[in-house]
């Protein structure tokens, strides 16, 4: 809903789920944010944050165009290349054990928890699809072999099968892993109306569940339900901060945890889908 503070347009949510803590959507929007200094894309401004209240910038929108999916592309490159201290992270000012949407909730990695050596495959295997494959068994979505199926997968990942060097400027700055969105469909970036502060980056950043991870996953994310003039986002974002060899080939792999996410979410629907991902890399 839409509200004013003062002369400023201010986008309201709220979420009365009894374990939503918006306060860290609060925190991914205002650590995604730092890197606005550095070129990175613009993030919506949180003016005031609760567990089960968030107001934050409105952030007029305009239309897509190529030239604002090139500027989207370069900014995003450089938000991941301010970086994090480990897989998982949540980002930094929050204590929060994680996300909650409806009945789903994505974990966190806390300090205590995180492997100095682990490398994103053990991670995201670990805490992001194990737990999600165990809530879509136990709810009869999947059966035994489907959810063998999705541990063998899981365990390729924790193996490093499909581990990959991140992004060169990730890279070059020092950064073990990078500083990411974490749930960057197309409608969680917003193309920026002409004239506007967003206008500079071409589009800006909405409802993060921010995290250290890897920035190849905003990208694929991006291409699991579509996002416009998505190559020329990628390759802007390529000539920043050039991709690893083979990362064409590792999307699915990195879009197999948001499907997981919508399968508990939605239920049947998006079942098939996450099968076929999973025996594309079994």
């Amino acid at each position: 809903m839409g509200v004013h503070i003062g002369d400023i347009d201010v986008f309201e949510k709220s979420d009365a789920n009894p374990v939503a803590d918006l306060t860290g959507e609060a925190a991914g929007l205002r650590w995604l944010g730092e890197a606005e200094a550095d070129g990175g894309i613009v993030c919506a401004r949180v003016y005031e944050a609760g567990a089960h209240r968030l107001a934050e910038e409105r952030i007029p929108e305009g239309a897509p165009t190529r030239e604002k999916a090139r500027l989207a592309g370069a900014a995003l490159a450089r938000t991941h290349a301010a970086g994090a201290d480990w897989y998982g992270c949540p980002p930094s000012g929050w204590n929060g054990a994680g996300y909650a949407i409806a009945n789903s909730f994505t974990r966190v990695v806390p300090a205590a928890s995180q492997d100095g050596a682990q490398a994103w495959g053990a991670a995201c295997a670990r805490w992001r699809v194990m737990p999600h494959v165990r809530v879509i068994r136990d709810a009869g979505l999947i059966d035994a072999q489907d959810a063998r199926l999705l541990t063998h997968v899981a365990d390729s990942m924790t193996a490093g099968d499909f581990d990959s060097p991140e992004p060169a400027l990730v890279r070059e700055r020092g950064h073990r892993c990078s500083r990411i969105h974490g749930d960057l469909w197309a409608g969680n970036l917003l193309w920026a109306a002409d004239g506007t502060r967003a206008a500079t980056t071409g589009a800006a950043l909405i409802d993060p569940m921010a995290s250290g991870g890897h920035a190849e996953t905003d990208l694929a994310m991006l291409a699991l339900f579509g996002c416009a003039y998505l190559d020329d986002l990628v390759a802007a974002y390529n000539e920043v901060s050039p991709l690893a060899e083979g990362w064409r080939e590792r999307v699915g792999i990195h879009q197999l945890v948001p499907v997981l996410l919508h399968c508990v979410l939605f239920g049947d629907a998006y079942v098939d889908l996450a099968l076929g991902i999973a025996r594309r890399y079994a």
